[in-house]
């Protein structure tokens, strides 16, 4: 009895802190299907037992919402539901009742009220009992009503998430990988429950209403599947739902399974209720779930597999993550190879070593993770160095996980954003060499300079097995980089990643020495100060640049790889000298806005990224916008142009000059 007891108070403990790593500070210690397993291990032991220590995460529900929003009590408990892997179970939950499956949507669950028609409040599940209010964000949802048909006070419960397809979309905008979100839940918590809700309103979050739990003087006919139409009447998007029976559960089970496959709507589950509402009503609840309805998670498929390698890919932090590469098995449809083992002290309790025996699954049926390691040998070796650089390694820990880190300053995995931007469109625009494929290159140590870049067909045999590649993506890669050997001065210029210099102030420097890449690189940094709109300041960071013996170096050895076009002819008049421009908005008279640029730096001006009281003129088609970079450039009284007053502008300056 005794070690049981402790055993309980181990797995509280353990399930406590992962329940707040992922809830609350968007992290995660442990897998879905380990959580689920010491969850179920704890409810055993409480019912072999009879005791329920206080605390225990089988009776809490949730943790106290942060204080960064109103809180509000809610009218009743919102309870979490009995789960199950098991369809005989959800048989034996159905019994002689007809019962409604539901998608259990993956995001945050929001409480809204209406009165008179009116959106009037919207509140976050919370831990079950307090929520934060958030009503302005809700009214920037996707797609929630903001008034509807009905008049009396109508309080319902639904799910606000983020698409997979959206999720997608929104890492893909953000360069730098590591400030890229884990998840569609992680970033949809973050964004319902902002500060400012133009932020959420770039978020496109939908809501999924799953739950009515008031309408006054409405007759449903005793009936969920009615208080579903209902709402669809009112203007919401419900959750997707089918009739089943005890006979024809597993049917519909089936047909749930084969669809999340494709479906865009993160969800981790379904949901069964009773659709005769006084029955389930009558069966009241426990003292942390209703028993008028029961969440089903799904039985991951596992397949046993051989551990053949742990790759170490080094990132831009210079944290290097173990990834672990086994022999390919088939999981939910689709072939998977390798899966992240997050950190050193997952790896380290799961005993891997090469060769060993594992169980392989797909969490939620998307993400590959290792479940169990039916060999447990142990005999992987942490590498001392770097395998991007060969830099020295260390182990950190940091609240009790063990991490490994490079502790060279000069990475080339560290200095990812540089070779990013190398192989940008202004730059040598490069297609198909995204940051996440410069990663990988560079973890395997295929990349440590920018001449590197252009041999990269050393490595055919291996990238073309690479997944996501293959031999028509090798190819086309192939030619873009033979493509980019023939670049322009102000390309290169910009593409070495010079502190302070963009686009614009490369085109200047290069207009400065003649397009004489020699002059440039021996300019002291009072000759670089005279070349108007330069500066000082940044004068000297590119007298610094050129004079750093490794910057030479490398550079010398990208030099070989290049052909730099002889020095254009100046045809357009330099009409917008000592001007600064901001661009925003869409374009109509240009094909984008990089074309629209060009044509500015053509004619000597310049274009920032930020309004400022340098700003000479903010362009921007909707000169009546309340965009923010409207509202600072009437502040400081600079003049907003659509693009036909701004080309009229230049042609007029133009004819003056």
């Amino acid at each position: 009895m005794n070690q049981q007891i402790e055993r309980m108070k181990e797995l509280s403990e353990k399930l406590r802190a992962a329940s707040k790593a992922y809830y609350q500070e968007d992290r995660e210690i442990m897998s879905n299907l380990e959580y689920d397993s010491l969850y179920d291990e704890l409810v055993r032991l409480e019912q072999e037992t009879g005791t329920v220590l206080a605390g225990s995460p089988t009776v809490t529900v949730g943790y106290e919402a942060l204080d960064a929003l109103p809180k509000e009590r809610h009218e009743s408990p919102m309870l979490s539901l009995g789960k199950t892997k098991e369809r005989e179970e959800l048989r034996s939950f159905a019994g002689e009742h007809e019962v409604l499956v539901s998608w259990k949507l993956d995001g945050l669950t929001v409480v809204l009220t209406y009165r008179n028609g009116t959106l009037e409040k919207a509140v976050t599940r919370g831990n079950g009992e307090i929520g934060e209010v958030i009503t302005n964000n809700a009214r920037v949802f996707q797609n929630i009503p903001l008034r509807i048909p009905y008049q009396g006070e109508l309080i319902l419960r639904g799910e606000a998430v983020i698409t997979y397809s959206e999720f997608e979309k929104i890492n893909g905008e953000i360069e730098d990988v590591e400030a890229r979100y884990k998840n569609p839940r992680n970033l949809c918590s973050g964004s319902v429950r902002q500060l400012n809700n133009e932020v959420t309103a770039n978020r496109h979050v939908r809501f999924y209403a799953f739950a009515l739990v008031r309408a006054e003087n409405v007759d449903f006919g005793n009936l969920r599947s009615n208080q579903f139409e209902w709402l669809r009447q009112q203007g919401f998007e419900t959750v997707e739902y089918r009739h089943a029976t005890a006979e024809t559960i597993g049917e519909t089970v089936s047909w749930f399974a084969e669809k999340i496959l494709h479906y865009d709507v993160p969800s981790d589950g379904l949901v069964v209720t009773y659709n005769d509402i006084a029955y389930g009503q009558s069966l009241g609840r426990t003292a942390k779930f209703p028993r008028d309805s029961i969440a089903f998670k799904w039985q991951d498929e596992t397949c046993e597999t051989t551990l053949r390698e742990i790759e170490w890919s080094p990132s831009r932090t210079g944290l290097i993550n173990p990834v672990a590469i086994f022999d390919p098995v088939e999981l939910e449809g689709t072939t998977v190879s390798r899966a992240s083992v997050h950190n050193l002290s997952i790896m380290k309790a799961l005993k891997l070593g090469i060769g060993d025996t594992v169980t392989v699954y797909k969490a939620n049926m998307i993400i590959p993770q290792i479940a169990e390691n039916l060999t447990g040998s142990g005999n992987i070796e942490i590498p001392k160095i770097c395998p991007a650089c060969g830099g020295r390694t260390e182990v950190r820990s940091v609240n009790d996980v063990e991490t490994l880190y490079c502790t060279n300053e000069q990475c080339s995995a560290k200095r990812i954003k540089s070779f990013t931007l190398f192989v940008s469109r202004n730059a040598l625009n490069i297609e198909g060499l995204s940051e996440a494929t410069l990663e990988k290159f560079i973890a395997k140590g295929y990349i440590h300079t920018y001449a590197d870049i252009f041999h990269l067909d050393d490595h055919r045999g291996e990238i073309v097995e690479m997944e996501g590649f293959g031999e028509k993506s090798y190819a086309n890669l192939i030619e873009s980089i033979e493509a980019a050997r023939h670049t322009t001065l102000p390309r290169l210029v910009y593409g070495l990643g010079i502190p302070n210099i963009g686009t614009a102030n490369a085109g200047l420097l290069s207009r400065f020495c003649g397009y004489d890449l020699a002059k440039l690189r021996s300019s002291t940094a009072e000759e670089l100060a005279t070349v108007e709109g330069l500066g000082e300041v940044i004068a000297a960071s590119v007298a610094d640049y050129f004079a750093d013996p490794q910057n030479n170096e490398a550079l010398d050895r990208l030099l070989k790889e290049l052909e730099l076009e002889e020095a254009p002819e100046e045809t357009a008049p330099q009409a917008l000298a000592g001007k600064t421009f901001v661009i925003t908005g869409s374009v109509n008279h240009f094909a984008n806005r990089d074309e629209l640029r060009a044509f500015i730096e053509e004619r000597g001006g310049k274009v920032a990224g930020s309004v400022s009281k340098k700003t000479d003129y903010l362009i921007n088609n909707d000169t009546t916008s309340s965009s923010s970079k409207n509202r600072k450039a009437a502040e400081l009284g600079i003049p907003i142009l659509a693009e036909e007053d701004f080309l009229a502008l230049a042609n007029g300056q133009a004819e003056e000059a």
